[in-house]
């Protein structure tokens, strides 16, 4: 019982030590977050490419003609905007785009890019492309609307399918956010530096108070002798010459 005690007492000595240190190199442990923040934000505009989303929104009808639409018709019609989502990230859609578009590139990458949302409790599908030009990818949403609008209509026997929004052209990167990479650039600095400071307190084993001697070498201190600076030493040197002279 007593060395549990011991041992626990021990422990929350050794933690308010390291609390201590933590505290004593307080500067250098902001300085560090401050570092690597700065350098995250850097490494950010250096070497990510910002990427641009465009948007675009359509609606189709399961009726098209002028009469009141009735539950049925509006819950068929939600139900079937899964359906139609799958029909614009088809194969069809995506290589009729990049015929049209003349785009050098595959389906598989043209798909990387695209996006299909439905709105919960709405008709409406949203088609959102991403890319590193704003004006192209507000061109590839608006052509996979079109190409999209012709193959629903063809395969679902839809009249017609209704654009709610035309794809516009982004004027602000949706990626990489800046302020976000600086802080989690901050923080991993300041966590680095607590680790680095924690690691170094810990592998230091030498005595360097009476509690030291006490704890590791199980020995009482009767007293101690203060050491004399360089400086002190010197003068003392130097007056004990003058009085020889």
């Amino acid at each position: 019982m007593d060395n549990q005690i011991r041992e626990n007492q021990e422990v929350e000595i050794d933690l308010g030590e390291i609390f201590r240190v933590l505290l004593s190199r307080l500067g250098i442990i902001l300085l560090s977050g401050i570092v690597f923040g700065l350098v995250a934000i850097a490494g950010t505009m250096l070497f990510i490419k910002p990427v641009y989303v465009s948007t675009t929104k359509i609606v189709v009808l399961s009726k098209q003609d002028n009469s009141t639409l009735t539950n049925q018709d509006m819950q068929t019609s939600t139900l079937l905007t899964k359906d139609y989502a799958e029909l614009i990230k088809s194969r069809t859609v995506t290589e009729g785009v990049i015929a049209q578009l003349d785009l050098n590139m595959k389906h598989e990458q043209l798909l990387s890019k695209l996006s299909v949302e439905n709105q919960a409790d709405t008709r409406i599908v949203a088609i959102r492309v991403k890319d590193e030009d704003p004006y192209m990818a507000s061109q590839i949403a608006n052509a996979i609307r079109d190409v999209a609008s012709v193959h629903i209509q063809e395969v679902m026997d839809i009249e017609a399918v209704n654009v709610v929004e035309t794809a516009n052209i982004p004027s602000e990167p949706a990626s990489p956010n800046l302020l976000k990479n600086g802080i989690f650039g901050g923080i991993f600095g300041v966590i680095l530096a607590i680790i680095i400071v924690v690691a170094v307190y810990l592998a230091n084993d030498t005595v360097k108070t009476p509690e030291d001697v006490e704890r590791y070498l199980q020995l009482s201190v009767l007293g101690s002798i203060p050491l004399m600076d360089k400086e002190k030493k010197s003068k003392k040197q130097k007056k004990a010459k003058k009085r020889r002279r």
